[in-house]
């Protein structure tokens, strides 16, 4: 039996850690990929609070009683992006002959559950904890809601369309904080 050369093991040597040299580099590209990815939702920063169309002001009687309207946006949840998806609601209202506008977000302040008008329209009331509001949002007593409803800043354009500072507020708080 014959023993191999020195020249010979170190040429395999040498041929074996080019070959997990090259593996190795072939296979940084999708790795990085892969982790650029996966590591992508968590580096987006959320804009901020931006002014949605909600409704024509016509479509809005001036009679002083709150209207629903759904809120309406593209959304994106990590990787996957929603065009024209429903993101909330709110009651928008105005007194007779007047172009202002007032908007209430439909989310409880309590709870986070969905506000309904009541049928003889003479208050809001919360289903799930029986939060009562005045049409312009503040509390019947007693009720367990911390604070009033959260009012939303409303403007008019030129055009005549109800647009409306969506956001989001904390739940079950006393003072009126942005959800981030």
């Amino acid at each position: 039996m014959t023993r191999p050369h020195a020249s010979d093991s170190r040429r395999g040597f040498l041929a074996k850690a080019a070959a997990i040299a090259c593996g190795g580099l072939a296979t940084l590209p999708p790795v990085a990929a892969g982790l650029w990815a996966f590591l992508d939702p968590l580096r987006r920063t959320r804009g901020a609070a931006s002014f949605l169309p909600v409704a024509d002001l016509a479509a809005v009687p001036d009679d002083g009683l709150p209207r629903q309207f759904p809120v309406i946006t593209d959304r994106v949840d990590a990787w996957t992006g929603f065009a024209a998806e429903p993101v909330g609601a709110v009651y928008l209202r105005r007194e007779k002959g007047s172009r202002d506008v007032q908007a209430l977000s439909a989310t409880c302040p309590h709870a986070g559950c969905f506000i309904d008008l009541e049928k003889s329209g003479r208050c809001f009331r919360c289903p799930c904890h029986n939060s009562s509001f005045t049409l312009d949002g503040g509390i019947v007593a007693p009720s367990p809601s911390p604070r009033v409803m959260d009012q939303l800043e409303c403007r008019v354009g030129r055009n005549g369309e109800v647009e409306v500072k969506w956001q989001k507020f904390r739940a079950g708080v006393a003072e009126k904080v942005v959800q981030g």
